[in-house]
This record gives structure tokens, C-alpha cells and sequence, in this order.
């Protein structure tokens, strides 16, 4: 597994969780934290696990093994959840230049939140994390379409194509 791969994959994540805020920053507070029936909740619960596991699962990459989960009601607001984001990847970021091919092939063992034991290779934990935040922002967006508010599309190939425009426009302007 190569290391640029996971880090390529983390830009990509934090791109689409900044899309998906941008459009939840969008809902009044009232459709923001409206009970809907889903996984979650709200809206506002449904972003909140996703940065919750996002944060349990960089402490698992580190050998540590939180016990306890992010609570919603510690967010009132879509800014509240965007700062404890931004910590989030400053810290995702700083564990990214840490990889290497065999640290990513090595076991990573952990405790999940109820006491059960696990290991799988770093790099398999790292893409589950990814995979987990895709799903979840899939939550999102049919959350968005029920409240009648506009979703915003996280395909990976959308965010290869912003990268080639930005890459474009660099260049024609350099």
C-alpha cells in the first residue's frame, strides 16, 4: 500500500466533508437539528457521528482506544462541528506524514467502544474510515432532499475533476 495513495484519499475526504458542511450550513436550525427518522436523528447527529468516528479512528491509528463517542448536544451549531473538524484534520494531516509502505501493512490493534478486540492492517482501517464518512454523507444528502434544501454531489471523480481545474488554472495564471 502506498502511502501517497492514503493521503490522496484523506484530500479527497476532507473535501467532500467541507462540501457537505457548506450545503448543511445552508438548513435553518430548525431543519438542522428537525428529528427525521434515520440512522441518526438529525441532521446535525448525523454529521456529528461521522466527526466522532473520524476522531475515534484517528486515536485508533495512534494505538489508543477511545471508550466513548462525540455527543450531538455538544453541537449546537454547523460551526461548532466545522471547528472541531478543522482540529480533526490538522491532526489527520500531521498522522499522514508519519505513513510509510510497512507501517501501513502493519497490524493495528484496537478496542471498540464496548470492550471488543480487533486488528487489521493500518492501511484497511484508514480506507474503512473514508468508506464510513462516504456513507454517511450519502445520509446527508437524502436528509438534504427531504427537507427540500439542495445536496451537493461528493463523487470522487468530481473532486479529481475540481483538482485538474484548480491544476489547469494554476498553470494558465503562473
Amino acid at each position: 500500500m502506498d502511502p501517497s495513495f492514503i493521503s490522496e484519499l484523506y484530500s479527497f475526504n476532507r473535501w467532500a466533508n467541507h462540501k457537505a458542511m457548506d450545503a448543511v450550513a445552508r438548513l435553518s436550525q430548525e431543519m438542522f437539528l428537525r428529528e427525521m427518522g434515520n440512522s441518526f436523528a438529525s441532521v446535525r447527529d448525523t454529521l456529528v457521528h461521522t466527526l466522532s468516528a473520524e476522531v475515534v479512528w484517528v486515536e485508533r491509528f495512534q494505538g489508543r482506544s477511545p471508550d466513548t463517542y462525540l455527543q450531538g448536544s455538544d453541537f449546537p451549531t454547523v460551526d461548532a462541528i466545522r471547528q472541531r473538524w478543522e482540529q480533526l484534520e490538522q491532526a489527520q494531516i500531521k498522522f499522514l506524514k508519519t505513513l510509510t509502505t510497512e507501517k501501513l501493512t502493519e497490524p493495528r490493534p484496537y478496542r471498540n467502544v464496548k470492550g471488543e478486540a480487533y486488528s487489521y492492517p493500518l492501511w484497511q482501517e484508514m480506507v474503512h474510515l473514508v468508506n464510513h464518512s462516504s456513507y454517511h454523507r450519502g445520509q446527508i444528502t437524502t436528509l438534504l432532499r427531504q427537507l427540500g434544501a439542495e445536496p451537493v454531489s461528493t463523487d470522487l471523480l468530481l473532486y479529481y475533476d475540481e483538482q485538474a481545474q484548480e491544476l489547469s488554472a494554476t498553470q494558465t495564471s503562473g
